[in-house]
């Protein structure tokens, strides 16, 4: 998925997250930012619908887990994946196009039918 401007700045609507790190170029940039950057939730809500879709839906989801690990600016496209660990678990990835992880120690836990084995990619990428 690319990020853009109109994305993070509905989400920012959505949210009611109107802090100017992720509307304002010039005070982003005043604040030691290379620009706007994504919101940290914005991502973990990706994330979370990549997990209800591979865990068989959202009302199989339990828990998720995540940790802000990278900035997303606009123009960024991030590759969220996930994949099968173990009963009831599922190891998430983001990954930017430059193959840096955005979000780590991601993980959800799920409940219901058992998933196929291997990786799950929910086409939410380049």
């Amino acid at each position: 998925m690319t990020f853009t401007r109109e994305q993070i700045a509905a989400y920012a609507a959505a949210s009611g997250d109107h802090n100017p790190i992720h509307l304002d170029d010039e005070f982003a940039r005043s604040a030691g930012l290379p620009g706007v950057i994504a919101h940290g939730m914005l991502q973990m809500g990706i994330a979370a619908t990549v997990a209800a879709e591979a865990a068989g839906g959202p009302d199989h989801l339990r828990r998720l887990f995540v940790r802000f690990a990278g900035m997303v600016e606009p123009g960024d496209t991030v590759t969220f994946r996930a994949e099968p660990n173990g009963t009831g678990k599922l190891d998430l990835s983001a990954l930017n196009q430059r193959g840096e992880a955005v979000l780590t120690k991601a993980v959800a836990e799920y409940d219901g039918h058992p998933l196929p084995s291997g990786e799950r990619d929910q086409g939410r990428g380049a």
